[in-house]
């Protein structure tokens, strides 16, 4: 039998989503020499510093914290150097320089919440939704030079049911990806892991990072481009519209839960049609229900709540 390496980890992540595997890591005993997270960011309308997820859980544990603002920058280099770890594991972080990457024995690995090589980039759980996708999952792989491009470790499916949200995939890859950074691990812990080169492809498509622009809904589109783009951001961050309902100004709404009806029918575009508990805007082929919304300074609210304390026009439109 092999002897096991003896390893000394140090783990890079910032948000919720690598905060599930950095437990499975403490949790499964492996020794955490060093834990890298974004620094304390002003949050809030106090703008009061507030740190990261990873960073609450780490001092909870009890676990040694660095947050460089560069991580090419001399003296946070030679403090990673000081750690002496000998593997890397990287979950919702920033692109590395090579200095730190290749500073490992056993390498740098990093967890990305899609099949790759398809969905590269900054929103893979988001982009699988608003593209309609079936099926995703999560992948280690080796960082290299460029993005999201370097040697497969492993991966594993999961599939995309027709409603889902991107808060309930982000959930369910944030537990795969936990698990499946464990087992990378005990792969290098026992020394035997194996790579493949991720295939080249004609067809790619590209996790691009989201904003404010490419969150807006566009009426004008199909009934389906419009709801998957509609859950596909919903909770976070959020897609959104202009509602003229009459006034001076339009008024930008969040948009969370809806619901689609394919039917025929002769209503112009973006037209709001409401009832005592109803809220629905004319798409081309049918109409989406909105369960869930959010005006400007308000609470998010259900239709019917909403209904109760806001009059929609007879020309009401969703721009």
């Amino acid at each position: 039998m092999t002897e096991k390496r003896d390893l000394r980890i140090v783990f890079m992540g910032t948000p919720d989503f690598a905060v599930a595997t950095l437990k499975a890591l403490i949790d499964n005993g492996y020794n955490v020499v060093g834990v890298i997270t974004a620094p304390d960011r002003k949050a809030g309308r106090g703008q009061k510093l507030r740190a990261s997820s990873v960073k609450e859980f780490a001092l909870k544990h009890d676990l040694n914290i660095l947050q460089p603002t560069n991580l090419k920058a001399e003296p946070f280099v030679e403090e990673l150097k000081a750690l002496n770890a000998n593997l890397q594991i990287i979950v919702a972080f920033r692109m590395l320089p090579k200095v730190v990457w290749q500073m490992p024995e056993y390498g740098t690995f990093n967890l990305h919440a899609s099949l790759l090589p398809q969905y590269r980039g900054a929103a893979p759980i988001h982009w699988a939704i608003i593209n309609g996708e079936t099926e995703t999952g999560v992948t280690t792989f080796f960082i290299d030079e460029k993005i999201d491009t370097g040697a497969i470790i492993l991966s594993d499916k999961t599939s995309i049911g027709k409603d889902t949200t991107v808060g309930e995939l982000h959930d369910e890859l944030m537990t795969i990806g936990s698990k499946l950074v464990v087992e990378t691990v005990q792969l290098i812990e026992k020394g035997e892991v194996t790579t493949a080169i991720q295939p080249k492809s004609e067809d790619l498509k590209t996790a691009y990072k989201l904003n404010r622009d490419n969150c807006k809904i566009d009426w004008n589109a199909d009934l389906d481009k419009i709801y998957n783009k509609i859950r596909g951001l919903n909770p976070f961050p959020t897609a959104w519209c202009y509602l003229d309902n009459g006034e001076k100004e339009p008024i930008a709404i969040k948009l969370y839960d809806v619901a689609k009806e394919r039917e025929k029918h002769s209503h112009e575009i973006g037209s709001v049609f409401t009832n005592k508990d109803e809220l629905k805007v004319a798409c081309k082929d049918g109409f989406i229900k909105m369960n869930e919304i959010q005006l400007p300074g308000k609470r998010k609210m259900d239709a019917k709540s909403l209904l109760n304390g806001f009059e929609f026009s007879k020309i009401a439109k969703m721009l």
